[in-house]
């Protein structure tokens, strides 16, 4: 006959087992979701406008005026990409550059791939005439600007490229300029469906949106300060197509 007092010590035994692999396997399963999470924390970690000055520019040349147009020369040969994207939060409008205007076609390039347009918004709004982009009130911004230098770009105005509906063209300082030259930083693009030819010789168009001219429409539509400005930042991302 069992002993009654083995019998107990079994059943005790083999409680103590079934709870000792519970308590393991719990934690086998929270230590695995803290694992999942650690691996999906970098994946979910996204570029993040700096807004900053730990933007790192130490790549970038920067340019004096003397040797601004033999780089630009040479540039615009190594790096003939014509077609370039603009996207806002709006949408995507495609641009072509033109090559007559090589100095501009090569400045906006060159500054689409340094990223620096990603660091800018559509600062001006002057609803039925223009929306321009290129500048902020980002630090990183102005970190970017004085890494590429401090240079104005030869106008380069052709009669077969007029400030039409669509044109896009470059601003310039008025601050201090020359002949009419234009800024490296800040474009335009002309909104009027008559277009802007007040302004033709004095400024360089050297572009055109070909698809998208919707967007610049909404753009136009957005609630602006006494200096055109949107209240609400309306940030700019370039990327060149081809």
């Amino acid at each position: 006959m069992r002993n009654p007092l083995f019998s107990l010590l079994v059943i005790l035994l083999l409680s103590a087992c079934q709870g000792e692999n519970t308590n393991k396997k719990s934690t086998g399963t929270d230590q695995s979701k803290k694992e999942k999470q650690q691996e999906k924390e970098p994946a979910e970690k996204v570029k993040i406008p700096s807004g900053g000055t730990d933007i790192d520019v130490s790549h970038i040349k920067t340019l004096k005026q003397t040797e601004l147009i033999p780089f630009l020369k040479e540039y615009g040969v190594k790096n003939p990409q014509t077609i370039v994207e603009i996207k806002t939060r709006f949408g995507t409008m495609k641009a072509q550059l033109f090559a007559a205007e090589k100095l501009h076609r090569a400045n906006f390039i060159r500054l689409a791939k340094l990223g620096y347009f990603d660091e800018t918004f559509f600062h001006r709004v002057a609803k039925g005439y223009v929306i321009q982009a290129g500048n902020s009130d980002r630090r990183s911004t102005q970190k970017f600007r004085k890494a590429i230098g401090d240079f104005q770009i030869p106008n380069e105005y052709h009669s077969i490229h007029q400030h039409t509906y669509g044109a896009l063209s470059m601003a310039k300082r008025s601050d201090k300029n020359q002949s009419n030259a234009s800024s490296p930083f800040e474009f335009f693009i002309v909104t009027d469906p008559e277009g802007a030819h007040h302004l033709d010789g004095d400024f360089t168009v050297f572009g055109r949106i070909l698809e998208g001219m919707e967007v610049a429409k909404k753009i136009e539509q957005v609630e602006v300060d006494e200096s055109e400005w949107p209240y609400d930042n309306i940030h700019v991302e370039v990327n060149v197509l081809k």
